[in-house]
């Protein structure tokens, strides 16, 4: 009667702490350099060295420009970041994947990609949106700095098991219909604080069709929902993703591993703490009108009547009005990339919307991939000239107007159509007005000069 968040879960705790948290022991860490310059700097404070160093993984993300990454990082305190998790790697013996080096990327691009993150892992990163490796069938969630000193030096945290939750979406998606719709549409919901303290398993027909970046789209918004993480059960969809990827078994460790792997899975008689079901019939591509990912609505929706103060708030400082449309609405920014967004499977859907098309004179966009290996994958196949050809130039890898830590910042007022992951006031610039949606969405948008339904150029 076990849910595969119990297998792993239990299958990882070195002691339970009577009424308290449980030591878990970690597969993976991963390391930027935001939070961790702490937790290293108390490393040295104590005389303390990495336990496991070999399952630790360091690259810089955050801070790092999406334009001449070959020459010093202009910004003072972004560059001081970069150069200390550098450094705190050297020091500490471990794995770095430096701004320039042919592996870097966004953390939760590279780790998939590169093989780190598999089926059955507990896998941790000073980061909330941890979560998206939850599609490779691991159990894996952000941590804070004290905690990332924990896993540093033994390999271990402490921490409360979360609850169960299923969230089952039976049938497929419709045309044009994206994972970034779908998540939209769940948080739409159930809102942003539905599946508070649980861990999420994605079920049912629609999640089973998704590809390994759709899988990684919708495990990287569970934690919008309020979820400490989200998971899928690995099947062939995974394994055929793994398989000759970099760190990934090799040879008869790789049959071992996968005759492992088909074993994960929540028992018939599972139960949950939390069951939800939708139908993947009633989605539409989605787009947020607010200021939280849970504000959003069917594109062809109208703006919905405010509930309470909060609500009113947001519309004010988005601009928007209830029972307006939302289609048609001028856009001046669109950000395509985000470890939501920022994988190979996303700029092909981007391409494939504006081949044949020019970007609309007064948009400003921003198209960043990942990782640089997705990059090259944009190269390989021919998709930079295709975007060149539409007025759209490709950047170099990082996390870019996801969150402004960089020079990517949308200016005050202006509104920018993303595919990242959060759309709080100021998230992407002081100012900033976001509405979240898919690739296909951002695609239209950057094409038209206004909010469009991709369904129509697709």
């Amino acid at each position: 009667m076990n849910t595969l968040f119990d297998k792993i879960w239990d299958g990882h705790v070195v002691q339970h702490v009577p009424d308290g948290p449980d030591q878990l022991y970690v597969d993976r860490l991963y390391v930027h350099e935001v939070t961790s310059p702490q937790a290293f700097a108390d490393m040295r404070r104590r005389g303390l060295k990495c336990f496991r160093p070999e399952r630790i993984f360091c690259m810089p993300d955050h801070n790092t420009p999406t334009l001449n990454q070959e020459i010093p990082i202009a910004d003072p305190v972004s560059r001081r970041q970069v150069e200390t998790l550098e450094q705190n790697a050297k020091d500490f013996g471990l794995t770095h994947f430096g701004m320039c080096h042919p592996d870097n990327g966004i953390v939760h691009v590279v780790g998939p990609e590169q093989g780190l993150s598999l089926p059955g892992m507990t896998i941790v990163c000073g980061d909330s949106h941890t979560s998206t490796h939850g599609a490779l069938g691991a159990v894996a969630f952000g941590i804070g700095t004290s905690e990332v000193e924990m896993a540093l030096a033994s390999q271990c945290i402490l921490q409360a098991k979360p609850k169960s939750m299923r969230i089952t979406v039976d049938g497929r998606l419709g045309h044009g219909v994206t994972a970034k719709d779908l998540a939209l549409y769940i948080m739409s919901r159930i809102t942003t604080s539905g599946a508070t303290g649980h861990f999420v398993e994605y079920a049912g027909e629609a999640v089973r069709a998704l590809s390994m970046e759709g899988r990684l789209t919708l495990c990287n918004l569970s934690i919008e929902m309020g979820a400490r993480g989200g998971f899928i059960a690995p099947d062939d969809v995974t394994f055929a993703y793994v398989e000759g990827r970099p760190y990934a078994p090799q040879g008869q460790a790789w049959e071992r591993a996968v005759a492992v792997w088909r074993t994960l899975k929540s028992d018939d008689d599972a139960v949950f703490d939390k069951e939800v079901r939708f139908d993947a019939s009633d989605i539409e591509p989605m787009i947020t009108f607010g200021t939280n990912p849970g504000m959003g609505i069917g594109i062809t929706a109208p703006v919905p009547q405010p509930q309470n103060e909060s609500d009113r708030k947001a519309l004010q400082y988005m601009h928007f009005a209830a029972g307006s449309p939302l289609l048609g609405t001028p856009v001046d920014y669109v950000f395509l990339g985000a470890c939501t967004n920022g994988r190979i499977e996303d700029f092909r859907a981007f391409a494939a919307v504006v081949r044949g098309r020019h970007k609309a004179e007064d948009v400003t966009a921003w198209l960043v991939p990942g990782s640089r290996r997705v990059a090259e994958q944009i190269r390989a196949e021919g998709l930079d000239r295709v975007l060149s050809e539409a007025g759209f130039e490709v950047r170099q890898p990082g996390c870019s107007a996801c969150l402004a830590m960089n020079e990517d910042k949308v200016p005050a007022g202006k509104l920018c159509v993303s595919t990242s992951n959060r759309n709080f006031e100021g998230r992407q610039g002081p100012g900033a007005r976001t509405c979240l949606a898919s690739p296909l969405t951002a695609a239209a948008a950057a094409v038209t000069g206004c909010i469009t339904d991709p369904r129509t150029l697709l």
